[in-house]
């Protein structure tokens, strides 16, 4: 029978450089449990400077479990991101790609005695291995643990891009009926061996029982009637499959699933259809690292996750920008998300035949080894990657050819993919993926809030046969930021506010987008940001990093999505004001709202999730404010002061605010001559590089500001990290008008005359 061990103790972890593999225990190294990221710190702090390197891993195996004859594998759920596993010495596999599971057979490794397993892990930048650069920390370590499977000659695969050896598909064929298929993947079948499938409904009652030959591919079929639906968050039925390799009556080895049975569909102009039920997919994007612990997550923090994106009243998904755990995608099986999953192909392709290569595989392995999961509906193919400059054909090219494999692994789910602002409507990539999402943030980054209906509505006329969604929206939301005249870039929660509660109008006056994901549930760790005075951290989350506070706007979409009661005071971190009179605004899924100040009705008032209850007087002091709804209570206090509370404003720093004249009074049509003194700044030092020195940042910040029409922060080009301004050159989306050449020529002049 199968045997499976959690490697979790006694680990030794260094960052030092080995010359040899290591094949001794070296009690001088730091003793670790796993999960373990070597980033959790230096990851969130701001610096830019996370350790990016080679470290490794060494513990002595216990085999005291095996049994005679049994195969040994080593299995990594994941780490990030390049891996090779070694065991006494020998190289056992290498694996490229941070977020997906492999395996290896380490039998023929193993001694009598004393056996030594060391893994060594390198996160640090390489041109084949996706992700390129994103604006979050590429964490490192082995994140998800280690485990050892001891299985006997004769078993379910183990070797087959990770996956588990046992596929189940089903179509819906007529009410309450199914047809499910199962395959069965065995190694070394025996020509007495026997697989018996059996299907169990959630209460454990068998529906029905297979028995077939053992094969390479051992394939069943059966129609199942009175089968209970899958129905998303509605009611999540989930049926168990079980897969048993037989040989004379003994059990060899054992296989489990769930199966959610269910068909989906996008109508272009009526949205997602669920079993034949129209349902709006309103939800969220989720990031899996947390304040302290970077990736290094257990069940428990996975499940705390899922239960706060239940408790919003989401009913959907977008996992980005990677694959995420085994955990989270069986929660949400359980708990009826439907799920966006997606490969790390993001902001910047690589034109390397080997960078597409892994691109390939890390889709291949998302797809194999979660072919099982209910909740997953669609494949995301990539985000964002023209943030980095316009589409060309070999990107086109790399999409298509993602696409095709999608199509030919799982044709039953749909592709998508995340666009971004800066393509253009008419782009031929827009036509590759079953349907389309975009990410816009107008109204934080560019624009104003109401060009995101206008770009909507454009879109939509231009491609009306086209399934449009949105995959990330949103803008910073600091906790200790307030505003009672709130704009873009001020990062107050009131501007967050009022940022969602225009989005969240106008998604729900447009039925036809068949999703919209808000970026992000969680606020999530980005060392190269420092924004708004917290380092380290993108604060667009409804949610703190610690998973500690819910910021107003997680009440705000929890009032339109949720079916129970939700009555909350908005800006109660807003406690000291200092004026006589405050508005106070409210959120609730009730028809009416009543406010008492101190004990006394202020108003009764009627709104549509949003009220706002204006002229209420403060006394001198503190006063209390209640509001009262549906059975439903909330208080909070506000302190009338004499002055305004300094620490609620946010004092930028003028040298990292990008700005869009800053060419009003230069001449840049003509292109100079581009000098290259090593002494001086220039287009071929890095991003890192030239953002160190102040005033070479201050003319890089500005000047692509203006070039693409947007304010930047250095934070956002320090994402762009090792790379070459001379190497970005031709990707950066210019404005109308403005011709990007002549531009990058002027900014390498004016690098030239800073000295290094």
């Amino acid at each position: 029978m199968r045997n499976y061990m959690k490697l979790e103790t006694n680990w030794l972890f260094t960052k030092e450089p080995q010359t040899d593999v290591p094949v001794t225990l070296n009690e001088s190294w730091e003793t670790v449990t796993l999960p373990h990221s070597w980033n959790r710190y230096d990851g969130q702090d701001g610096k830019a400077d996370f350790y990016r390197g080679k470290c490794w891993y060494v513990k002595e195996l216990d085999l005291a479990g095996r049994k005679p004859a049994a195969r040994v594998y080593v299995e990594v759920p994941a780490a990030s991101s390049a891996c090779e596993v070694y065991i006494n010495g020998q190289k056992a596999v290498e694996h490229e790609g941070g977020y997906s599971l492999f395996r290896a057979d380490i039998t023929s490794y193993l001694k009598d005695e004393e056996n030594i397993l060391s893994i060594m892990v390198n996160n640090e930048h390489q041109d084949q291995i996706y992700p390129q650069m994103a604006d979050f920390t590429f964490y490192g370590g082995l994140y998800r643990g280690v485990n050892l499977i001891y299985v006997p000659e004769t078993h379910f695969d183990l070797d087959y891009y990770g996956s588990q050896g046992l596929i189940v598909s089903s179509s819906i064929t007529g009410e309450k009926q199914a047809k499910v298929t199962l395959h069965a993947y065995v190694e070394n079948p025996g020509e007495s061996d026997q697989v018996l499938f059996t299907i169990y409904d959630q209460d454990k009652k068998e529906t029905a029982v297979i028995s077939r030959p053992a094969e390479k591919d051992t394939a069943a079929e059966i129609t199942l009637t009175d089968i209970h639906l899958w129905q998303g968050v509605e009611d999540p039925y989930l049926y168990g499959v079980e897969a048993l390799l037989v040989r004379h009556n003994e059990v060899l080895d054992e296989v489990h699933t769930r199966h959610g049975f269910r068909e989906f569909s996008v109508d272009p102009q009526k949205g997602f259809y669920l079993n034949g039920v129209l349902t709006p997919l309103r939800g969220v994007s989720r990031h899996q690292d947390r304040l302290d612990l970077g990736n290094a997550l257990t069940y428990k923090e996975h499940l705390e996750d899922a239960q706060l994106i239940r408790e919003l009243g989401a009913n959907t998904i977008r996992l980005a920008h990677y694959q995420h755990s085994q955990d989270f995608y069986d929660i949400c099986d359980e708990m009826g998300f439907v799920i966006w999953a997606e490969i790390p192909f993001i902001s910047s392709m690589n034109p390397l035949p080997a960078a597409h290569e892994n691109c390939i595989s890390q889709m291949k392995e998302l797809i194999f080894q979660n072919y099982n999961h209910a909740s997953i509906c669609f494949w995301g193919i990539s985000n964002e990657i023209t943030i980095g400059g316009d589409s060309n054909p070999q990107l086109t090219e790399n999409l298509k050819d993602l696409n095709r494999l999608v199509h030919e692994l799982d044709p039953g789910r749909l592709s998508t993919m995340a666009q971004v602002s800066q393509l253009s409507m008419e782009d031929e990539q827009n036509q590759i993926t079953d349907v389309l999402s975009y990410n816009h943030y107008f109204g934080w980054y560019q624009g104003k809030m109401t060009d995101n209906e206008k770009w909507l509505d454009a879109f939509h006329a231009m491609h009306p046969g086209r399934a449009l969604g949105i995959s990330e929206y949103g803008c910073e939301g600091i906790i200790t930021y307030h505003n009672d005249d709130p704009k873009a870039g001020d990062y107050s929660e009131e501007y967050q506010a009022l940022y969602h509660e225009h989005m969240v109008k106008i998604i729900n006056e447009r039925p036809w987008l068949w999703a919209t994901h808000i970026w992000n549930m969680f606020d999530f760790g980005c060392d190269a940001r420092d924004e708004g005075g917290v380092a380290g951290r993108n604060n667009k989350g409804l949610v703190t990093l610690d998973r500690k506070v819910k910021k107003d706007i997680f009440y705000l979409y929890q009032s339109y999505w949720s079916k129970n009661p939700v009555l909350h005071i908005c800006s109660k971190r807003y406690a000291k004001r200092a004026q006589d009179k405050i508005t106070v605004k409210i959120y609730s899924n009730s028809p009416e709202v009543e406010l008492f100040a101190d004990g006394v009705l202020v108003e009764k008032k009627s709104a549509d999730h949003v009220f706002v209850f204006e002229n209420v007087s403060l006394n001198d002091g503190f006063t209390t404010i209640t509001a009262k709804a549906g059975g439903l209570t909330d208080t909070t206090c506000f302190e009338k002061v004499t002055e305004p509370y300094a620490p609620y404003v946010l004092v930028e720093d003028e040298s990292d605010t990008g700005v869009t004249n800053w060419f009003d009074d230069v001449d840049v049509t003509q292109k100079r001559p581009l000098t290259f003194d090593e002494a001086y700044f220039s287009i071929k030092d890095t991003m890192n590089d030239i953002l160190k020195n102040d005033e070479a940042s201050s003319v890089l910040v500005n000047s692509i500001s203006s070039m693409m029409g947007m304010k930047l922060k250095k934070s956002m080009l320090a994402i762009m990290g090792s790379q070459t301004l001379e190497g970005m050159s031709s990707k950066l989306p210019a404005k109308e008008g403005v011709d990007g050449e002549a531009i990058i020529s002027y900014i390498n002049s004016e690098l030239q005359k800073i000295k290094k």
